[in-house]
């Protein structure tokens, strides 16, 4: 990585890791075509998100070899390369070790999420990503809620929704299931919503006639009381399984942390060219365009009425569906790419 057109991205996870995968992983490939010199590094490898997802708890030695790790990688990067970190370079460490391997290094923070929520209690972090913001060349911000904190601290803010691969939707089989299907997908960190919906989904299947289709992990089964079943999330099947359902749908609770969550859902939903049923929280209100792309629903009522709308009227749900897939292009990888490598080597021609 000796050029001058290079980059070094230092993410969370491995691909295996959601928020890495969709905000790092992704545009390695738009990267590369535009001539860019690009490394990736995960902080944590594969084997310890798949230890989390199985409920074996934290591992205390991958964090420290995380550590480890990442420090070796620094000091064999150029000092000219600019870095595209994954909120922190070292998690759970103060903010001035995280500034002390920078140095005098160019870098830009990467948030989906609001993480500064879990540090909040913890009196040595609670201000770190402040303080990490403040000496950053610039902000990549996923939704609104992230931008107005930053913005106060940053003036160099670019918001970069979660993008999507419209081309891997537009190929996917549009044969819908037989059965009226609503879809939900989430990795293990998102499930706990779902199930905390749980008591609105049976008076939906009260009202209306429906199967929920999970995509996370098959051993999660059904709902109980709710017609449903789960299926294994895989990279290759995501898009046909949300091309064949009829309705999307995000509950979220009306909390700090969910406000500040990517509506990559509903992004997915839109891109197959679905309608969608939504709690008004965060940035949902911006995805779904209400009454025109789908619909907010904030009482259990609303949940029940506006499923059997759409249900009972196919066309109705072909008008909605059509025009989330029109909106859908402002959240395509190739555009977003371009946006954000313009931003990260600001000195740069764009590419074609």
């Amino acid at each position: 990585m000796s050029g001058s057109d290079s980059l070094a991205l230092f993410c969370r996870y491995a691909e295996n890791g959601a928020s890495s995968r969709l905000r790092f992983f992704r545009y390695l490939p738009f990267f590369r075509a535009a001539g860019v010199g690009v490394e990736i590094h995960s902080f944590f490898d594969a084997p310890y998100l798949e230890r989390l997802y199985a409920g074996k708890g934290r591992s205390l030695p991958a964090l420290f070899r995380g550590i480890w790790r990442r420090k070796k990688e620094l000091a064999h990067l150029p000092c000219h390369v600019p870095l595209f970190i994954e909120y922190e370079l070292f998690p759970m460490l103060w903010s001035w070790c995280d500034l002390r391997a920078l140095k005098k290094r160019k870098y830009f923070l990467n948030f989906d999420d609001p993480v500064w929520e879990k540090y909040a209690k913890i009196p040595t972090l609670r201000n770190k990503y402040d303080t990490l913001a403040k000496h950053a060349a610039g902000i990549v911000a996923a939704n609104d809620l992230i931008v107005e904190r930053f913005s106060k601290l940053n003036r160099n803010i670019l918001k970069v929704p979660t993008a999507i691969d419209l081309d891997r939707y537009d190929a996917a089989p549009k044969e819908k299931f037989s059965r009226f299907t609503i879809v939900w997908i989430g990795s293990p960190a998102t499930f706990g919503y779902l199930t905390a919906f749980q008591p609105t989904l049976k008076k939906m299947a009260a009202s209306c006639d429906f199967e929920l289709l999970i995509i996370g992990k098959s051993t999660w089964g059904a709902l109980p009381g709710v017609p449903s079943r789960s299926v294994e999330w895989s990279e290759e099947s995501e898009a046909e399984l949300i091309s064949r359902s009829h309705l999307g749908i995000m509950p979220l609770p009306d909390e700090s942390f969910a406000k500040g969550k990517s509506a990559y859902k509903l992004i997915q939903y839109a891109g197959a060219g679905l309608p969608a049923l939504g709690a008004p929280v965060g940035e949902n209100c911006q995805v779904i365009s209400d009454c025109e792309t789908g619909f907010l629903c904030r009482t259990a009522a609303e949940w029940c009425s506006r499923l059997r709308e759409l249900a009972e009227n196919e066309k109705l749900r072909f008008e909605m569906g059509k025009r989330a897939r029109e909106k859908a292009e402002m959240w395509s990888l190739k555009r977003n790419a371009e946006k954000l490598l313009s931003f990260l080597l600001q000195d740069r021609e764009p590419f074609k």
